[in-house]
């Protein structure tokens, strides 16, 4: 069983959302048209893939994770959008896949091997191509007050060295600069777009289990305990079960 196995059921609908504004944002600052395809590096169950495909003529989606393929392959039927999908991982696509106008990357960099996928990218990135590099999360600067408690309780009940290694794949993620040194691409613009919403307390409490260090897996016979102490946090912000939050969804733009 994959890491995300235990996961793919729930991450499409628990995770922080991209909104449509971000795929309109980005689609216009790089003038996507039906001309262009996009691939789509740890798809997941497609969140990148299918938000872009009002925008673009071919989209593949690359996962490693069977049970997220699956999810994907639900996701493109219940939106009526062609989507191929391939088992797999990014930094061993053969060459015969071909090049891209555009590859994304969500919430995966930070499991892919660098010098291997950078390798990777220099044949899969057409001449005139880029790479968009997305995630989208709470802000972490007050304006979600309940989630620094959120976090460590999330903390607290996973497994030290799972824990560990999801902060070290954070600080992967957001180094891009570093990342991508000594390679023929290097960051250029960002696109950012800010939402605040409305979220279940149920919802937020179970998207927990959608994270590799807090998933059913990782935690075992502790998903129940976990899920409670998660709850009694959130009850004193919320208003009629709701939480509000505020979201950054983030695509940096890196091109030759």
């Amino acid at each position: 069983m994959g890491r995300f196995a235990s996961t793919a059921s729930t991450y499409e609908h628990l995770r922080p959302p991209y909104p449509g504004a971000f795929f309109r944002s980005v689609a216009q600052k790089l003038g996507l048209s039906e001309r262009c395809a996009l691939i789509d590096l740890g798809t997941g169950p497609g969140l990148l893939a299918l938000g872009f495909a009002p925008y673009v003529g071919r989209i593949v989606g690359v996962d490693p994770e069977i049970a997220m393929l699956e999810a994907a392959r639900q996701a493109a039927a219940r939106a009526g959008q062609e989507l191929t999908l391939l088992a797999g991982k990014a930094e061993t696509l053969a060459s015969e896949i071909g090049t891209f106008d555009i590859v994304t990357i969500g919430r995966a960099l930070h499991w892919m091997d660098r010098d291997a996928t950078l390798a990777r990218l220099d044949g899969l990135v057409a001449r005139d191509g880029a790479i968009v590099i997305c995630a989208s999360f709470s802000v972490t600067d007050g304006r979600n007050p309940w989630l620094d408690g959120y976090n460590e309780i999330r903390r607290r009940w996973s497994p030290a060295n799972l824990w560990e290694a999801a902060g070290r794949g954070t600080r992967t993620h957001r180094d891009l600069p570093a990342f991508f040194r000594g390679s023929a691409f290097a960051p250029t613009e960002l696109v950012t777009v800010e939402i605040r919403h409305t979220v279940s307390m149920q919802d937020l409490a179970q998207r927990t289990l959608t994270y590799s260090s807090s998933s059913p897996e990782a935690l075992g016979d502790n998903v129940e305990a976990m899920l409670h102490d998660v709850e009694s946090h959130l009850a004193s912000f919320s208003r009629d079960g709701a939480i509000a939050e505020t979201i950054v969804s983030t695509a940096q733009i890196v091109k030759r």
